[in-house]
């Protein structure tokens, strides 16, 4: 019997808008907005989890989902780069960016490097593997990805080639040996 895990992308926030590295950002109008046309397609989907961030939880919230906060899919820990635009870190520590973009295991921020990113995200992933029924997990981009390339048994370099919308729906399904990458919706 196959089950159907959905990966929906938290809405909108400033960080999303403004090319910043996430901090504990709230959603914002528009994307809460565009989360409640969403919730047609969200509800009714089995048991629903969210990260434990105000973005998620106001994104489960909108799309009418009594989501249970899991921890091991909180977003990546960005360290002191939380909160800051891309350009500024990029000007300001460009030896540090570069190695976080180039290799899977650094984290000059001081947060959590890819890797474990991938590891943790892929844990969780394998334990749902076994569970009945479906689910719907709200969370964050980088989370999503790190689900992707766990299922597909990709490198964590194929990161930075999976792009993940705001309110963007990610289907993985799984026969309880293995995941399967069934549909991306923006």
């Amino acid at each position: 019997m196959h089950r159907d895990l959905i990966f929906v992308c938290h809405a909108s926030t400033r960080a999303t808008r403004l090319a910043t590295f996430p901090a504990d950002d709230p959603i914002d109008e528009a994307g809460r907005t565009r989360a409640v046309v969403a919730a047609t397609s969200a509800s009714g989907r089995g048991q629903a989890w969210c990260a434990p961030s105000l973005a998620a939880r106001q994104t489960a919230l909108a799309c009418g989902l009594d989501a249970t906060d899991e921890p091991a899919i909180r977003d990546c820990d960005f360290g002191r780069w939380a909160g800051r635009p891309v350009a500024d870190v990029l000007r300001d520590e460009p030896d540090g960016f570069r190695a976080w973009m180039t290799d899977p295991g650094s984290a000059p921020h001081g947060g959590e490097p890819l890797n474990a990113l991938v590891a943790r995200v892929g844990r969780w992933l394998d334990e749902r593997r076994q569970a009945r029924g479906g689910g719907i997990a709200v969370t964050h981009p980088a989370v999503v990805r790190a689900a992707i390339i766990h299922a597909l048994e990709a490198t964590t370099a194929t990161f930075w080639h999976l792009d993940i919308a705001p309110l963007s729906q990610t289907c993985l399904r799984t026969d309880g040996r293995r995941w399967t990458l069934r549909s991306l919706h923006e």
